[in-house]
């Protein structure tokens, strides 16, 4: 058993502290809590079901979702993913730009998500979606960039160097065939690959949109 976790951008760093990125762990991180404090209850109130979006009900919940996760191990992995990709990203795009692209990427994730399983009830959530679509930012923007990663294969683990483009392809591509295997099997909650598949186009074909004029292209190490 082995894996590959993003850890940082081993080429640049921000050219000022990623307040959004920071701000939107703890949020996450905060809801994380009432979820536990809620339970199932709270995790069905806020959660995106697509039969529901579909009916013209619920619609608030396409933005509470992108703060709700199913588990420790699913928001520890997502916030690792965004604390490794979304500062640099902040950086090129300003503040407020990448919030709004970040919040953007999310809803382009669910409305894919809800596109492929319109009938489907259940619940949908996730920061997932969103995070695919900075991904999406990261490879077009700085490609070339080496990524600090750690790599993982049984009990051997060793902190190693791979460039943006090959990471995050590798990464795209096993979520898009993993969601066209997942398409066929609808009876049963599992892993949006849909999502993760339409935040990441959203991001590629977006990036440059969002990117502030005379960008800091933060500093080389």
């Amino acid at each position: 058993m082995g894996g590959m976790i993003p850890l940082s951008d081993a080429s640049r760093r921000p050219s000022s502290f990623p307040v959004v990125t920071t701000a939107i762990i703890v949020v996450n991180a905060l809801v994380f809590v009432l979820e536990l404090m809620g339970g199932d209850a709270f995790i069905k109130q806020c959660s995106v079901i697509p039969a529901d979006i579909v009916a013209g009900r619920h619609w608030i919940t396409i933005v509470t979702a992108l703060f709700m996760h199913a588990g420790w191990m699913h928001i520890i992995g997502n916030m690792v993913f965004l604390w490794a990709f979304g500062p640099e990203i902040e950086d090129a795009m300003g503040p407020l730009r990448y919030l709004a692209f970040y919040l953007l990427s999310g809803l382009a994730a669910s409305a894919a998500q809800i596109a492929a399983m319109p009938t489907s009830t259940v619940p949908n959530l996730g920061a997932s979606g969103a995070i695919a679509g900075v991904m999406g930012a990261f490879l077009i923007t700085y490609p070339s960039d080496e990524i600090r990663a750690l790599l993982i294969f049984g009990w051997f683990a060793r902190i190693t160097f791979i460039p943006a483009a090959l990471l995050i392809g590798l990464w795209f591509i096993i979520q898009f065939f993993s969601q066209v295997g997942a398409v066929t099997d609808v009876r049963s909650g599992g892993v949006a690959y849909t999502a993760h598949v339409g935040g990441f186009i959203f991001g590629v074909i977006t990036a440059r949109m969002f990117e502030h004029l005379g960008r800091s292209a933060g500093s080389r190490t």
